[in-house]
C-alpha cells in the first residue's frame, strides 16, 4: 500500500513596514522553512507610479520574483481608489511579481486618516470595488490575495468584509487577528478567526502573535487553519519556519543555534551597507539584534556590545570578529526538516 505524504502546511513570512523588509526577506528565507513573503506595502494614492518605486520595495523582481533562496515574494499594495489601485497593480503585474496583495489592515494613523490599510474595514463595499479592480486589471494567472485585520473598533464586520474581499475575487484571505484599535498589544484573538473561515471558501492563513511552535500549534488548533503568517516571531527565532516545520514531519525539536545565525547575520550586515543609506545602517542592526534578545541570550550581550557603536566600520570589524569567534568554536547549524 502506498501511503500518501500528509499535505505541506504552508508557512507565509509578514510584511512589516520598516522592520521585514527586502534584507530580511533575503536572510531568513535563507534559514529556510518559508514558502511565501509578502513586500511591505507599496502606497497608492493617486497617481501611476514608475517601476523605480516597485523596484525598490520589491527588489526580487529583478530575480524573477523571488529571494535569492528561490522563495516567491507576493506584492502589497495600500490604496483607497479602486481606479489608482488597478492602474498601479496592472503596471506592478508587468515586472512578474509572484502575486499581488492587498492592505486592509494598516492601523497606522497616517494611513488610516487617509482612507487606507484597517480604515477601510469600515467600508466593506469600498473593500470589494477595490479588490475587484485589481483583479480586472491582471493576468488571470497571477494571485490577487488580501489582508485584513478583524475590524477597525471592533469585530462586527468582520464576516461582512472578507466576504468583499472574497467576492471582489482574492483567492486567500490573511487575518491579523486584532482589531486596528487592538495595534499590536497581546493577545491576538485566533478564536475570531474560525466565523471569518465559515463565511468565504477561500482559504484562510491565520496571523499574530505567533512567536514560538507552541503558539504557532495553539493558533492551528484554535483558528482552525494550517497555513500561518509569522512576523515578529520570526525575525525573533529566524528559526522558527523550520522548528514549525520540524514539529509537522514529525522530527522532534529544532533549534537554530547563534553560531550559526551568525553568518546570516553578517549577510545581513553586508545588505544594509550596500543598499541602505548611511544614516539607517546602524539603526537596522540594533533594531534585529533588539528582537533576537528574545530568542537568544548571546543577543543580548551582541546588542550591548553594538549598541554604543555608530560607525560603520567598528560595527563591521564586531560582526567579522563575532563570527570568526563561531566558527573557531565549531558552530554549525543541527540539520532541519526540509526548507
Amino acid at each position: 500500500m502506498i501511503t500518501k505524504a500528509p499535505a505541506r502546511k504552508p508557512l507565509l513570512l509578514a510584511p512589516m513596514e520598516g522592520l521585514l523588509d527586502f534584507v530580511l526577506r533575503d536572510v531568513l528565507t535563507r534559514v529556510g522553512g518559508v514558502d511565501r513573503c509578502v513586500s511591505e506595502f507599496i502606497r497608492v494614492t493617486g497617481s501611476l507610479l514608475p517601476d523605480k518605486v516597485f523596484l525598490r520595495y520589491l527588489p526580487e523582481l529583478r530575480n524573477g520574483g523571488r529571494t535569492l533562496a528561490g522563495v516567491p515574494v507576493r506584492a502589497q499594495l495600500l490604496g483607497s481608489d479602486p481606479v489608482s489601485m488597478a492602474e498601479n497593480a496592472a503596471r506592478l503585474a508587468a515586472l512578474g511579481p509572484e502575486g499581488i496583495d492587498l492592505n486592509f489592515g494598516c492601523p497606522a494613523r497616517t494611513v488610516n486618516r487617509h482612507g487606507g490599510g484597517a480604515a477601510l474595514l469600515r467600508e466593506p463595499e469600498v473593500i470589494a470595488a477595490v479588490v475587484a479592480a485589481v483583479r480586472r486589471a491582471v493576468p488571470a494567472h497571477l494571485p490577487v490575495s488580501a489582508k485584513m485585520r478583524l475590524g477597525y473598533d471592533d469585530a462586527g464586520r468582520a464576516r461582512e468584509c472578507a466576504q468583499a474581499m472574497e467576492q471582489g475575487g482574492a483567492c486567500e484571505l490573511v487575518v491579523h487577528a486584532r482589531t486596528k484599535a487592538d495595534g499590536y498589544r497581546p493577545p491576538a484573538y485566533w478564536e475570531r478567526i474560525p466565523e471569518i473561515r465559515e463565511a468565504v471558501a477561500i482559504p484562510v492563513v491565520a496571523n499574530g502573535e505567533i512567536w514560538t511552535v507552541a503558539d504557532a500549534l495553539r493558533c492551528r488548533g484554535v483558528s482552525g487553519c494550517d497555513a500561518l503568517m509569522l512576523g515578529r516571531g520570526m525575525v525573533a527565532d529566524p528559526g522558527l519556519a523550520l522548528a514549525i516545520r520540524a514539529q509537522d514531519v514529525g522530527q522532534g525539536a529544532f533549534a537554530l543555534p547563534w553560531a550559526a545565525l551568525l553568518p546570516q547575520l553578517a549577510r545581513f550586515w553586508q545588505l544594509v551597507c550596500e543598499d541602505l543609506e548611511p544614516r539607517q545602517r546602524a539603526g537596522r542592526l540594533k533594531q534585529w539584534l533588539n528582537l533576537l534578545r528574545r530568542r537568544y541570550p548571546e543577543a543580548q550581550r551582541a546588542f550591548d556590545e553594538v549598541r554604543v557603536m555608530t560607525e560603520q566600520r567598528a560595527i563591521g570589524a564586531w560582526v567579522a570578529r563575532a563570527v570568526e569567534l563561531a566558527a573557531t568554536a565549531g558552530g554549525r547549524a543541527p540539520a532541519g526538516p526540509a526548507a
